[in-house]
């Protein structure tokens, strides 16, 4: 006698694209955004290059931090109707400091299945090229802009585990002066941009060689990742 019970389907992926170097896309990747009916993106202009580099023809809805809360019911919806949808941000893995987490937890709430793809996201070269250690880390993402930034900071400053932060380049020279006010000028850092693309560039030193080396700059471009070395004892 056969089993009557069949596995359930996946409702939604979320589905990491490169940060950079088009060909840091998997297989399976490629395959589900070619079989999903819905591609939510965080751009969809970006997105939209992406699919046609993958000869891949999908419609599209912009899901974005401003507007989650707004269609994430539309989508769950959907969803719930038997629509498969694919969850992409505009580079890297999807709810890692970029729209995700709710429509996941809406989602998981209602009972529809999720699946997460393996793939490319920013902090795991920055930490390995880094050389402080990987056995154990705590991701920070981006710091506060400005309430509860200085507090934050203080409690950072007995961490013993490898520390990442986000920062965009407007803000990686302030970011790198107070976190060398905080954590002691002579801390271990590094400083990852561009990674995967043309011009990756890390850069290893003190916090306060990283900051005069950065705030020499006349541009600074690319999404930026920061590696600190945690108290040593």
């Amino acid at each position: 006698m056969q089993p009557t019970d069949q596995p359930t389907p996946t409702a939604l992926y979320l589905v990491p694209t490169p940060i950079g170097n088009l060909e840091d896309i998997t297989l399976r990747a490629i395959r589900i955004l070619g079989e999903v009916d819905v591609v939510l993106a965080e751009d969809t202009r970006t997105s939209g290059r992406l699919l046609q580099h993958l000869n891949l023809k999908k419609p599209m809805l912009s899901y974005h931090l401003h507007n989650e809360h707004q269609t994430v019911q539309r989508v769950l919806d959907r969803l719930e109707k038997g629509e498969q949808m694919a969850l992409v941000s505009d580079a890297g893995t999807p709810g890692i400091s970029d729209p995700g987490f709710l429509l996941v937890r809406e989602a998981l709430a209602r009972g529809l299945k999720v699946e997460c793809l393996p793939g490319a996201t920013a902090f795991v070269p920055a930490l390995l090229k880094s050389g402080f250690g990987a056995e154990r880390f705590t991701f920070e993402g981006f710091l506060p802009v400005k309430k509860g930034r200085q507090t934050r900071l203080r409690e950072l400053a007995e961490e013993t585990r490898t520390m990442i932060f986000y920062e965009s380049p407007h803000r990686i020279v302030k970011t790198l002066e107070q976190l060398a006010e905080t954590l002691g000028p002579e801390r271990p850092a590094s400083v990852s941009r561009e990674l995967t693309k043309l011009f990756e560039e890390t850069v290893t030193d003190t916090l306060a060689a990283l900051a005069a080396e950065f705030g020499r700059r006349a541009t600074i471009k690319g999404e930026i990742v920061i590696v600190v070395q945690g108290l040593r004892e």
